[in-house]
């Protein structure tokens, strides 16, 4: 697999970085050709919810790029911090201005080629009454048989909902951990 080189110039002085695998490591790192600094390349973490009312799921129809107008479970970047939870807790509300009480972990997906794990817990709702913010067009509860498969944003939304629906059919839940090609 061909990992991204993102880095041009050392974030500590400005100089130019070549990609070299530094001592005592096992691959190639960003490298400073002038202080010598090494910077690494990790992926980034999106954290999210699935929200549940009774039988019914909340998404979000997306206000924002990528994925304009599509649907999307509640989930954003996790931001510096803040734990996976609380990231969790706030692209919630942020995007869906939901009130609900956070529960497990319920997905692990590894999205390797763009370098990124996606982490979904999930919630349960305390009501019905949302107040989407301003990346979100509306926000919208889904039974299983509603949900607009067709018109999902990601498909580590696609496949944490498949994941959830089938574990509440076997009434537990367990978490699930996948690569997405």
């Amino acid at each position: 697999m061909l990992i991204p080189r993102s880095f041009k110039h050392c974030k500590a002085c400005g100089g130019a970085v070549q990609y070299a695998v530094p001592t005592d490591d096992n691959r190639e790192r960003a490298t400073c050709t002038v202080c010598g600094a090494v910077h690494y390349e990790n992926p980034i973490n999106v954290v999210g919810t699935v929200p549940v009312w009774g039988d019914q799921v909340l998404l979000c129809r997306r206000n924002i790029e990528p994925r304009y107008g599509l649907w999307t479970l509640p989930a954003g970047f996790m931001e510096l911090g803040e734990s996976a939870p609380r990231g969790a807790a706030r692209e919630t509300d942020e995007e869906a201005g939901a009130h609900f009480e956070m529960e497990g972990l319920f997905s692990v997906l590894s999205v390797v080629r763009v370098g990124q794990v996606h982490l979904y817990f999930r919630a349960r709702l305390l009501d019905t009454v949302f107040a989407p913010g301003p990346e979100t067009i509306e926000a919208r509860l889904f039974s299983e048989a509603e949900i607009p498969w067709d018109e999902l944003a990601f498909r580590t939304v696609r496949e944490t909902l498949k994941y959830f629906f089938a574990d509440r059919r076997a009434g537990r839940f367990e978490v699930h951990c996948a690569d997405i090609a």
